[in-house]
Protein backbone atom coordinates (compact mmCIF):
# COMPACT_ATOMS: atom_id res chain seq x y z
CA UNK A 1 0.00 0.00 0.00
CA UNK A 2 2.77 2.47 0.92
CA UNK A 3 4.64 1.52 -2.24
CA UNK A 4 1.53 2.33 -4.33
CA UNK A 5 1.15 5.75 -2.69
CA UNK A 6 4.86 6.45 -3.14
CA UNK A 7 4.65 5.39 -6.80
CA UNK A 8 1.58 7.60 -7.42
CA UNK A 9 3.28 10.61 -5.80
CA UNK A 10 6.46 9.98 -7.74
CA UNK A 11 4.56 9.75 -11.06
CA UNK A 12 2.57 12.88 -10.19
CA UNK A 13 5.79 14.81 -9.63
CA UNK A 14 7.20 13.65 -12.95
CA UNK A 15 4.14 14.69 -14.93
CA UNK A 16 3.63 18.09 -13.26
CA UNK A 17 4.96 21.18 -15.05
CA UNK A 18 7.81 22.74 -13.19
CA UNK A 19 9.24 26.18 -13.67
CA UNK A 20 12.56 27.60 -12.63
CA UNK A 21 12.74 30.63 -10.38
CA UNK A 22 11.47 33.74 -12.13
CA UNK A 23 9.71 31.96 -14.97
CA UNK A 24 6.03 31.57 -15.59
CA UNK A 25 3.78 29.69 -17.94
CA UNK A 26 2.90 32.84 -19.95
CA UNK A 27 6.44 33.72 -21.01
CA UNK A 28 5.90 32.21 -24.46
CA UNK A 29 2.98 34.45 -25.46
CA UNK A 30 1.70 34.14 -28.98
CA UNK A 31 1.50 37.46 -30.84
CA UNK A 32 -1.93 38.59 -31.95
CA UNK A 33 -2.74 39.10 -35.61
CA UNK A 34 -2.79 42.85 -34.93
CA UNK A 35 0.72 42.77 -33.42
CA UNK A 36 2.02 40.70 -36.34
CA UNK A 37 0.46 43.19 -38.76
CA UNK A 38 2.07 46.20 -37.05
CA UNK A 39 5.44 44.43 -37.27
CA UNK A 40 4.89 43.74 -40.97
CA UNK A 41 3.97 47.40 -41.57
CA UNK A 42 7.22 48.54 -39.91
CA UNK A 43 9.20 46.33 -42.30
CA UNK A 44 7.15 47.56 -45.25
CA UNK A 45 7.89 51.19 -44.38
CA UNK A 46 11.62 50.41 -44.22
CA UNK A 47 11.51 48.69 -47.60
CA UNK A 48 9.56 51.60 -49.03
CA UNK A 49 12.08 54.12 -47.69
CA UNK A 50 14.88 52.16 -49.38
CA UNK A 51 12.98 52.13 -52.67
CA UNK A 52 12.27 48.40 -52.58
CA UNK A 53 8.61 48.83 -53.47
CA UNK A 54 7.93 45.20 -54.40
CA UNK A 55 9.00 43.92 -50.97
CA UNK A 56 7.10 46.76 -49.32
CA UNK A 57 3.95 45.85 -51.23
CA UNK A 58 4.24 42.20 -50.13
CA UNK A 59 4.59 43.28 -46.50
CA UNK A 60 1.59 45.62 -46.76
CA UNK A 61 -0.46 42.80 -48.28
CA UNK A 62 0.56 40.45 -45.47
CA UNK A 63 -0.30 43.09 -42.88
CA UNK A 64 -3.67 43.72 -44.51
CA UNK A 65 -4.52 40.00 -44.36
CA UNK A 66 -3.61 39.87 -40.66
CA UNK A 67 -5.61 43.04 -39.94
CA UNK A 68 -8.67 41.62 -41.67
CA UNK A 69 -8.40 38.55 -39.41
CA UNK A 70 -7.91 40.77 -36.37
CA UNK A 71 -10.93 42.88 -37.31
CA UNK A 72 -13.11 39.79 -37.67
CA UNK A 73 -11.95 38.48 -34.26
CA UNK A 74 -12.30 41.85 -32.50
CA UNK A 75 -14.40 44.14 -34.71
CA UNK A 76 -14.36 47.91 -34.82
CA UNK A 77 -11.13 48.69 -32.98
CA UNK A 78 -10.01 52.16 -34.16
CA UNK A 79 -6.32 51.20 -34.28
CA UNK A 80 -7.09 48.16 -36.42
CA UNK A 81 -9.28 50.21 -38.75
CA UNK A 82 -6.53 52.84 -38.96
CA UNK A 83 -4.00 50.29 -40.16
CA UNK A 84 -6.55 48.62 -42.42
CA UNK A 85 -7.07 51.99 -44.07
CA UNK A 86 -3.32 52.54 -44.24
CA UNK A 87 -2.43 49.18 -45.80
CA UNK A 88 -5.36 49.34 -48.19
CA UNK A 89 -4.28 52.82 -49.30
CA UNK A 90 -0.66 51.72 -49.66
CA UNK A 91 -1.85 48.89 -51.91
CA UNK A 92 -3.52 51.49 -54.14
CA UNK A 93 -7.17 51.03 -53.11
CA UNK A 94 -7.98 54.57 -51.98
CA UNK A 95 -11.74 54.08 -51.97
CA UNK A 96 -11.74 51.19 -49.49
CA UNK A 97 -8.90 52.75 -47.51
CA UNK A 98 -11.06 55.81 -47.00
CA UNK A 99 -13.97 53.62 -45.86
CA UNK A 100 -11.83 52.03 -43.13
CA UNK A 101 -10.59 55.43 -41.96
CA UNK A 102 -14.12 56.85 -41.83
CA UNK A 103 -15.38 53.79 -39.97
CA UNK A 104 -12.64 54.32 -37.39
CA UNK A 105 -13.48 58.02 -37.05
CA UNK A 106 -17.12 57.14 -36.34
CA UNK A 107 -15.87 55.27 -33.28
CA UNK A 108 -13.09 57.69 -32.27
CA UNK A 109 -13.34 61.06 -34.07
CA UNK A 110 -10.13 62.45 -32.59
CA UNK A 111 -7.92 59.43 -33.41
CA UNK A 112 -4.59 61.02 -34.28
CA UNK A 113 -3.34 58.33 -36.66
CA UNK A 114 -6.57 58.07 -38.61
CA UNK A 115 -6.82 61.84 -39.02
CA UNK A 116 -3.24 62.05 -40.30
CA UNK A 117 -3.48 59.11 -42.70
CA UNK A 118 -6.91 60.16 -43.97
CA UNK A 119 -5.46 63.61 -44.62
CA UNK A 120 -2.66 62.01 -46.63
CA UNK A 121 -5.21 60.03 -48.61
CA UNK A 122 -7.09 63.26 -49.35
CA UNK A 123 -3.86 64.87 -50.59
CA UNK A 124 -3.16 61.84 -52.81
CA UNK A 125 -6.67 62.08 -54.26
CA UNK A 126 -6.49 65.86 -54.84
CA UNK A 127 -8.93 66.86 -52.10
CA UNK A 128 -6.85 69.45 -50.28
CA UNK A 129 -9.87 71.07 -48.64
CA UNK A 130 -10.63 67.78 -46.84
CA UNK A 131 -6.93 67.28 -46.00
CA UNK A 132 -6.94 70.71 -44.37
CA UNK A 133 -9.99 69.71 -42.31
CA UNK A 134 -7.99 66.75 -40.94
CA UNK A 135 -5.07 69.09 -40.24
CA UNK A 136 -7.34 71.44 -38.30
CA UNK A 137 -8.46 68.52 -36.10
CA UNK A 138 -4.80 67.69 -35.36
CA UNK A 139 -3.85 71.34 -34.75
CA UNK A 140 -4.06 71.19 -30.95
CA UNK A 141 -2.61 67.69 -30.47
CA UNK A 142 1.00 68.90 -30.20
CA UNK A 143 2.06 65.75 -32.05
CA UNK A 144 4.32 64.70 -34.90
CA UNK A 145 1.28 63.62 -36.94
CA UNK A 146 0.22 67.27 -37.27
CA UNK A 147 3.66 68.24 -38.60
CA UNK A 148 3.81 65.26 -40.94
CA UNK A 149 0.41 66.01 -42.48
CA UNK A 150 1.24 69.72 -42.71
CA UNK A 151 4.46 68.86 -44.57
CA UNK A 152 2.56 66.62 -47.01
CA UNK A 153 -0.02 69.36 -47.65
CA UNK A 154 2.67 72.07 -47.99
CA UNK A 155 4.68 69.87 -50.34
CA UNK A 156 1.65 69.53 -52.58
CA UNK A 157 1.06 73.29 -52.61
CA UNK A 158 4.71 74.01 -53.49
CA UNK A 159 4.75 71.49 -56.31
CA UNK A 160 1.73 73.16 -57.93
CA UNK A 161 3.48 76.53 -58.25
Amino acid sequence: MIKKIFLILFLALLTTNSFSAGSDSTSSKVKSNYDKAVESIKFAKKYEAKGNLEKAKKRYAKAQMLLLKSNSEKPNKPDTLNYLGFTTRKLGDYENGEKYYLQGLEIEPSHIGINEYLGELYVATNRLNLANERLKILESCNCKEYTQLKDVIDGTKKSKY
